[in-house]
């Protein structure tokens, strides 16, 4: 059974620092993209970052250049989301995504909620 399981949200202060884990199992195939969305309340879901399981190269939201960082740890199946100076708009559910052609993969999220 594929599984994606997010953690390390919480809440945190306008400039504080989280990251975020999202742990994946049941692959079959590492050709995988897997990215990271959110999802304010009110808005709709937003893609945040993603890395290219060709060369690993990361993609980031222009207006989160700088301070979101995605990573990789593939002997851990693991992928991380560094995010520094976080800012109240930050608040939202961030939840992990595995794409291969047609399938899709997510997990069930996990809430990041900065306090201004």
């Amino acid at each position: 059974e594929v599984q994606l399981v997010e953690s390390g949200g919480g809440l945190v202060q306008a400039g504080g620092s989280l990251r975020l884990s999202c742990a994946a199992s049941g692959f079959t195939s590492d050709d995988y993209t897997i990215a990271w969305f959110r999802q304010a309340p009110g808005k709709d879901v937003e893609g945040v970052s993603c890395i290219s399981s060709t060369d690993g190269t990361t993609y980031y939201a222009d207006s989160l250049k700088g301070r979101f960082t995605m990573s990789s740890d593939n002997a851990k199946g693991t992928v991380y989301l560094q995010m520094n100076s976080l800012k109240p708009e930050d608040t939202a559910v961030y939840h992990c995504n595995a794409v291969r052609g047609p399938t899709a993969y997510w997990g069930q999220g996990t809430q990041v909620t900065v306090s201004s």
